[in-house]
Protein backbone atom coordinates (compact mmCIF):
# COMPACT_ATOMS: atom_id res chain seq x y z
CA UNK A 1 0.00 0.00 0.00
CA UNK A 2 1.14 3.65 -0.64
CA UNK A 3 0.63 6.71 1.23
CA UNK A 4 -0.05 9.92 -0.51
CA UNK A 5 3.59 10.46 -0.96
CA UNK A 6 4.54 7.74 -2.71
CA UNK A 7 6.31 5.64 -0.02
CA UNK A 8 5.53 2.39 0.72
CA UNK A 9 3.66 1.53 3.91
CA UNK A 10 3.75 -1.83 5.95
CA UNK A 11 1.22 -3.69 8.05
CA UNK A 12 1.40 -5.67 10.73
CA UNK A 13 -0.20 -8.58 9.31
CA UNK A 14 0.54 -10.97 7.04
CA UNK A 15 -3.11 -12.37 6.53
CA UNK A 16 -5.10 -12.08 3.45
CA UNK A 17 -7.12 -9.05 3.07
CA UNK A 18 -10.70 -10.12 5.22
CA UNK A 19 -8.80 -12.54 7.48
CA UNK A 20 -8.12 -12.46 11.10
CA UNK A 21 -5.27 -13.33 12.66
CA UNK A 22 -4.96 -15.23 15.53
CA UNK A 23 -3.91 -12.51 18.21
CA UNK A 24 -6.94 -10.31 16.33
CA UNK A 25 -9.08 -13.05 17.16
CA UNK A 26 -8.43 -13.17 20.51
CA UNK A 27 -8.70 -9.57 21.11
CA UNK A 28 -11.69 -9.08 18.89
CA UNK A 29 -14.49 -7.50 21.06
CA UNK A 30 -12.20 -7.06 23.93
CA UNK A 31 -13.21 -3.91 24.93
CA UNK A 32 -16.42 -4.26 23.64
CA UNK A 33 -18.09 -6.66 25.70
CA UNK A 34 -18.13 -9.33 28.89
CA UNK A 35 -18.84 -12.72 28.98
CA UNK A 36 -21.20 -14.00 31.97
CA UNK A 37 -22.22 -17.47 33.13
CA UNK A 38 -22.52 -19.79 35.74
CA UNK A 39 -19.90 -21.13 37.89
CA UNK A 40 -20.57 -24.01 40.29
CA UNK A 41 -23.13 -26.69 40.58
CA UNK A 42 -26.35 -26.76 39.30
CA UNK A 43 -28.60 -24.29 41.90
CA UNK A 44 -25.09 -23.25 43.57
CA UNK A 45 -22.48 -20.91 42.81
CA UNK A 46 -22.80 -17.91 41.91
CA UNK A 47 -21.94 -15.78 38.26
CA UNK A 48 -18.20 -15.06 36.73
CA UNK A 49 -17.74 -12.33 34.83
CA UNK A 50 -15.14 -12.56 31.71
CA UNK A 51 -13.13 -10.46 29.46
CA UNK A 52 -13.70 -10.95 26.15
CA UNK A 53 -10.33 -12.62 26.00
CA UNK A 54 -11.53 -15.47 28.42
CA UNK A 55 -9.76 -13.79 32.06
CA UNK A 56 -11.58 -13.12 34.87
CA UNK A 57 -12.56 -9.55 36.02
CA UNK A 58 -15.04 -10.16 38.87
CA UNK A 59 -18.36 -12.12 40.03
CA UNK A 60 -21.94 -12.18 41.05
CA UNK A 61 -24.33 -13.84 43.23
CA UNK A 62 -26.65 -14.01 40.78
CA UNK A 63 -27.09 -13.17 36.68
CA UNK A 64 -28.62 -10.33 37.19
CA UNK A 65 -25.88 -8.64 39.59
CA UNK A 66 -23.62 -9.85 37.10
CA UNK A 67 -25.37 -8.52 33.80
CA UNK A 68 -25.77 -5.02 35.71
CA UNK A 69 -22.08 -4.43 36.62
CA UNK A 70 -21.13 -5.60 33.36
CA UNK A 71 -23.37 -2.77 32.34
CA UNK A 72 -22.18 -0.27 34.88
CA UNK A 73 -18.71 -0.62 33.14
CA UNK A 74 -19.92 0.54 29.42
CA UNK A 75 -19.63 -3.23 28.45
CA UNK A 76 -22.07 -5.30 26.32
CA UNK A 77 -23.11 -8.27 28.66
CA UNK A 78 -23.06 -12.32 26.66
CA UNK A 79 -24.65 -14.94 28.24
CA UNK A 80 -21.94 -18.25 28.00
CA UNK A 81 -23.95 -21.53 28.33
Amino acid sequence: MKNADDKTITTASAAPHGVMSPVDLANWGLPLVAYVRHVGDEGVGGWAICAADGTRIGGAPDRATAFAAVRQHDLEPLSVH
